[in-house]
């Protein structure tokens, strides 16, 4: 789903930022935008359900010990590359 409207944000960019949302690492403004998004777009409601479920699960069987630094950045980079790849993929644009 693309919006028309301004304040509007592209399924990519919504499931690119899910993460962020989950751990409290993005503003009130972007939470707002992607939460309002979420709420008029069942698939990135339903990809957000499946990444809190998989936050939850890891939390629960890694004891709550943090990656290191280097590892989440690595891991975060490479989730990104795997959402773009797939809408591309999705939308036909590969």
């Amino acid at each position: 789903m693309t919006g028309a409207a301004p304040d509007d944000l592209d399924c990519s960019a919504v499931i690119a930022d899910v993460w962020l949302l989950l751990d409290n690492e993005c503003d009130q403004a972007t939470r707002a935008r992607v939460k309002r998004h979420m709420e008029t777009c069942p698939s990135c409601l339903a990809t957000y359900g499946i990444e809190e479920k998989l936050k939850y699960l890891l939390e629960r069987k890694c004891g709550g010990e943090h990656a290191p630094e280097g590892l989440r950045q690595r891991l975060s980079l490479e989730i990104r590359r795997t959402v773009v790849t797939t809408t591309r993929i999705e939308r036909g644009d590969a």
